[in-house]
């Protein structure tokens, strides 16, 4: 006969962490999948461990001697770990990594030790709010599961409902993206909460990642950047000199998503992107992102097949390229930006730019000046009006067409039917 909950039994807590260490990122499929690497002795494998035997100055020792251990079992390189953890250590999401990976070395003193170095460095950082800060939490609070059951859990529930539900939720809605540069702690987080708690961000805002793998791809400038250790993609930003740290972490972003869901068809397309052999990273911070997440056997899509526009109104971003090799056109309109690649480098388009057309592709941008009237003499495919004042409905006038009233989005852009072209007039609607 079936019976109903009894009333005086508790309900099971969602937020109990009941899994089997080690929990942080290498659940068993995974796991399995790296030592195989070593026993192939894959290039990301021998390039990774020459560092670490060799004793190369690793920016994120914790990190990479613990990944090391679990992989290879060999107790010097857990040892160094937490010696790290134990002494110099102050990386919250380290301290995690060490603890949960190198529990098997760690005796009751040491894991005492680093479980209260754990819950200080823990207590300091919970009023931060940064993806980066939050992530560092969710590791830590898995980490610590077994010795502070009840810290975790309520440490878990208020990320999860009161700060991602709460906060990072409306705020897509509203329009506030989370920065590129904060992708891959996203991508941990996603990963530590799903293998642990059976809890998937992606459901609270579907439409966001399924869009994230083409923002990815599509907000690379196109040319390659050469440095000795490898070849990198580099990200659109405001700064002139390529940051080749936040080129790593956006590429561990990407092997990240693509191991969270590698069949979505967005992902493979991405496989095919980051599978690769000259960007895979050789650098001693990136080495240890490359091995972990990098997967060779899984198969990609030829992301040449992908559109070449990408307009998300939500955000008020753009970005288009004339094609997907490496001399292709670029153009980007993001936070408050407008940009195209010429010359081997990013140009501004600033107050210069004002009623210039740009064409990229079959794509139209038109940097609209106070004069708002300007002639397109070709037929184009989108038609994109940038400069405009956002969140603002416009007239426009088409020749030979109707008037119409259009709206700018939160960036200031205005997107036209494809096909609009000849004499395009804008002026502010009548409120």
């Amino acid at each position: 006969m079936l019976t109903g909950p009894n009333p005086g039994q508790p309900e099971p807590d969602v937020y109990q962490v009941a899994t089997e260490p080690p929990r942080l990122l290498l659940r068993p499929q995974r796991l399995r999948l790296l030592q195989r690497e070593r026993q192939r002795q894959s290039m990301r494998w021998e390039h990774f461990d020459a560092l670490v035997r060799g004793g190369a100055r690793l920016p994120e020792p914790g990190f990479a001697l613990a990944l090391h251990y679990q992989v290879t079992r060999n107790a010097e390189s857990g040892k160094r770990a937490l010696t790290w953890a134990l002494g110099p250590g102050e990386d919250l999401r380290q301290l995690a990594l060490v603890l949960d990976w190198c529990r098997p070395l760690s005796g009751p003193q040491e894991t005492a030790a680093l479980v209260g170095r754990i819950e200080r460095a823990l207590a300091a950082l919970r009023s931060e709010q940064t993806v980066p800060a939050v992530r560092s939490r969710v590791l830590a609070a898995v980490a610590v599961a077994d010795e502070r059951p009840q810290l975790a859990a309520a440490e878990l529930r208020e990320i999860v409902q009161h700060w991602w539900r709460g906060r990072i939720v409306p705020g897509l809605k509203q329009g506030r993206p989370i920065p590129r540069a904060d992708h891959y702690a996203l991508l941990e987080m996603m990963h530590v909460l799903r293998d642990n708690l059976y809890l998937d961000l992606r459901e609270d805002a579907p439409w966001f990642f399924k869009e994230l793998p083409l923002y990815q791809l599509m907000s690379y400038y196109p040319a390659s950047y050469p440095a000795p250790e490898n070849e990198y993609r580099i990200p659109a930003s405001a700064s002139a000199q390529p940051d080749l740290v936040a080129a790593m972490l956006s590429r561990a972003a990407e092997l990240a998503m693509v191991a969270y869901e590698p069949n979505a068809q967005e992902t493979q397309y991405l496989q095919g992107w980051v599978m690769q052999d000259r960007f895979w990273m050789r650098h001693p911070l990136g080495i240890t992102y490359e091995f972990l997440w990098a997967n060779p056997y899984h198969p990609g899509l030829t992301y040449h097949s992908l559109p070449l526009v990408l307009y998300d109104k939500n955000f008020g971003r753009l970005f288009l390229r004339s094609s997907w090799e490496e001399e292709a056109e670029w153009l980007g309109c993001f936070d408050g930006i407008r940009q195209r690649f010429a010359g081997g480098r990013p140009l501004v388009l600033g107050a210069e730019a004002a009623g210039s057309i740009f064409r990229v592709g079959e794509a139209v941008v038109v940097v609209v000046d106070k004069q708002m009237r300007f002639h397109i003499a070709e037929p184009a495919g989108p038609v994109f009006l940038a400069g405009l004042k956002p969140e603002t409905c416009y007239d426009v006038e088409v020749d030979e067409e109707e008037m119409r009233q259009e709206c700018s989005d939160k960036g200031g852009l205005l997107a036209l039917p494809a096909g609009s072209w000849r004499g395009i007039r804008l002026r502010p609607s009548p409120r």
